[in-house]
């Protein structure tokens, strides 16, 4: 049973990467885990007409669509820039979470949810402090977590707020790493007891 851990800071050198990097090591110890890096993969980020017209995934989406529907547990890293998430992530979820892949339209309401059976965790990084995040919105957390991930099946989906990054030291952001390990290691616990399209019971704590 895996964990699918997605860094989506484009920038090789971040913190972001960091965090995901430990977060997957922590993981390790409860089962398989892949990370990617999204800035690494080979893929165009615009959806160019939109859902009016088919556009073919290039093999690394075709692979990440593979390595979705394989997992137990998906942690997404990343900042939030301007109130939401980098353009480099909303890209890949345009191209990837497609009807017929993360949901389906049906006669109901409510599109039926094709990834259910999978929990996740969204990290990501800020300037700002999390009650600034929470005051104006949360939007780069909604967005993902609730429009995105919920919206496709995946439950529960849990949320860490770390910040004010810029202004952090040296030893706050040690801090935050070995609580990117510590949440690796117990989602992967609770990842490793169960199987893509099983029912998830939602757990305290965030």
């Amino acid at each position: 049973m895996s964990t699918l851990v997605i860094n989506a800071h484009p920038n090789p050198d971040s913190f972001c990467r960091a965090l995901a990097e430990r977060y997957a090591q922590g993981a390790r110890a409860a089962g398989p885990v892949t990370l990617i890096h999204l800035a690494e993969l080979h893929f165009d980020p615009v959806l160019h007409r939109g859902y009016g017209a088919a556009q073919p995934p290039e093999a690394d989406l075709e692979r990440m669509q593979a390595l979705l529907r394989g997992c137990t547990h998906l942690c997404v890293v990343y900042p939030v820039w301007w109130g939401a998430p980098p353009a480099l992530l909303k890209g890949f979820v345009d191209r990837t979470f497609l009807p017929g892949f993360a949901f389906q339209y049906q006669d109901r309401p409510f599109p039926a949810q094709l990834l259910r059976g999978r929990s996740a965790r969204v990290m990501v990084t800020s300037d700002s402090p999390r009650w600034y995040l929470h005051v104006t919105g949360d939007s780069a957390v909604r967005s993902v977590k609730d429009r995105t991930l919920a919206f496709s099946g995946f439950r529960p989906v849990q949320a860490t707020r770390l910040g004010p990054v810029r202004r952090s030291t040296p030893e706050q952001r040690e801090r935050w790493l070995a609580q990117a390990a510590q949440l690796g290691e117990r989602d992967g616990q609770r990842a490793s007891q169960r199987h893509p399209g099983q029912a998830v019971m939602s757990h305290p704590g965030a």
